[in-house]
């Protein structure tokens, strides 16, 4: 991207994950001075323990019809791969009355073609950046696997026909195709859809520092310290940490699930609540060379460099609550039913827990502020985080310099809440 911007325009970027330093990097590149805060510091929240998938297959909301009777029994089971914690039930009721509301089927279509508009780029967005950045080696593209250990196909063939209908490259494996692709799988597979035209990460955290070293060299300057304040006038950001006042030209706001607070002081009310992801870290001689989910276990491992990642499950339980090992152990035995050489990792930090930014309707908040001129928004990317984040850059930069962005932001906007 050339240089566009006179370069006397100072960014702010709350947020320093994957979102945050693609923007940033996006930003600076085209003439911004910008600056990342983030508490924490470079890619310490989901962009460090993620499942790293790029999944642009993903083009379906998560608020499905077909949801609905499955809700009781997954709440029944705490360990399962979706659960509220009790003493945040009444905290999470209001945010699934509007999950629940965006099932009807016209918001359901709505939501769906703005996941398909902005996910059809998501890949082609990623290779431009891996090019510039000559980060190859953290990018692979290998396609991944959603497996089923049911002897009957038709609920497989029921989905790939609804991801072709949806324009999604994938096609159905049988048993004998399964072991021939991915030799070390249970023989309790017996059948897959391999979706050819998505990858993955090894490392989603390295990948993150070495676009953030990127960044730097191109002069991003990174603070690390809490910001509890933002404020907008119509000249000036101003920017308030514990100890220190900062002051910036225009802000992006990409703090995930910690953004809700911010849009408050900004003047909106937006439904955020976090899914609390797991990882489980194990040891395998032989992984898989490509993400594996499992359908009827609903959770995902990935080979990565120091191992190989099991991931999943879905817990409302708020940003205050700390980890609960069990739900990161009970991947384990999962793990084991797909994948059955694997052996626990021998590092002591084995588990993680993160924040996902979640929304009811499955799309993030992207653009301009609708009453501030110098206020961006980029936060709520659900489970896509790191599958958008190169095509967010892209736009949230055109969005800075008044060009007409690659795909509608309308879907969204923040004042579709």
């Amino acid at each position: 991207m050339k240089r566009q911007n006179s370069g006397s325009e100072k960014i702010a970027v709350i947020g320093a994950g994957i979102i945050g330093i693609t923007a940033a990097y996006r930003l600076q590149q085209a003439g911004y001075q910008v600056t990342l805060y983030d508490k924490e510091g470079i890619a310490q929240g989901c962009s460090k323990g993620n499942a790293g998938h790029f999944a642009t297959e993903q083009v379906f909301p998560l608020a499905q019809k077909a949801l609905i009777p499955q809700i009781p029994k997954m709440l029944l089971d705490p360990l399962g791969p979706f659960s509220i914690t009790p003493n945040y039930f009444h905290k999470a009721i209001p945010w699934f009355l509007k999950f629940l509301s965006n099932m009807r089927s016209n918001k359901f279509n709505a939501n769906k073609a703005a996941l398909k508009s902005i996910n059809k780029i998501a890949i082609d967005s990623w290779l431009t950046l891996i090019t510039e950045t000559d980060l190859g080696e953290l990018f692979h593209q290998k396609g991944s696997l959603l497996t089923f250990e049911s002897e009957s196909n038709s609920i497989a063939l029921k989905i790939m026909k609804a991801y072709q209908a949806e324009g999604v490259i994938v096609k159905l494996l049988n048993k004998k195709e399964v072991n021939k692709l991915e030799p070390g799988i249970s023989n309790s597979i017996t059948w897959a859809l391999h979706f050819t035209a998505v990858a993955h990460t090894c490392c989603p955290e390295t990948l993150t520092r070495e676009i953030y070293k990127k960044s730097k060299s191109l002069g991003v300057k990174f603070i690390q310290t809490e910001i509890t304040h933002i404020e907008s006038n119509a000249n000036q950001i101003n920017i308030t940490s514990k100890n220190q006042t900062f002051h910036a030209d225009k802000l992006l706001l990409a703090a995930g699930a910690h953004s809700k607070i911010f849009c408050k002081q900004l003047g909106f009310k937006v439904p955020l609540d976090t899914e609390r992801g797991y990882h489980y870290m194990v040891e395998s001689n032989t992984p898989p060379t490509r993400p594996i989910v499992s359908f009827e276990r609903k959770f995902i491992m990935t080979p990565m460099r120091d191992g190989l990642r099991l991931a999943g499950t879905v817990e409302f339980a708020g940003l205050e609550k700390g980890m609960n090992p069990k739900r990161a152990n009970a991947l384990l035995p999962s793990g084991h039913a797909i994948w059955p050489k694997i052996t626990k990792h021998k590092s002591e930090n084995c588990r993680w827990m993160g924040f996902r930014p979640s929304l009811p309707d499955s799309k993030p908040v992207i653009g301009q502020s609708p009453v501030h001129n110098n206020i961006y928004f980029s936060f709520g990317h659900q489970h896509l985080g790191l599958t958008l984040a190169a095509t967010n850059a892209e736009l949230i930069t055109e969005c800075m310099l008044n060009k007409k962005t690659s795909i509608s932001l309308a879907p969204f906007s923040i004042d579709r809440f």
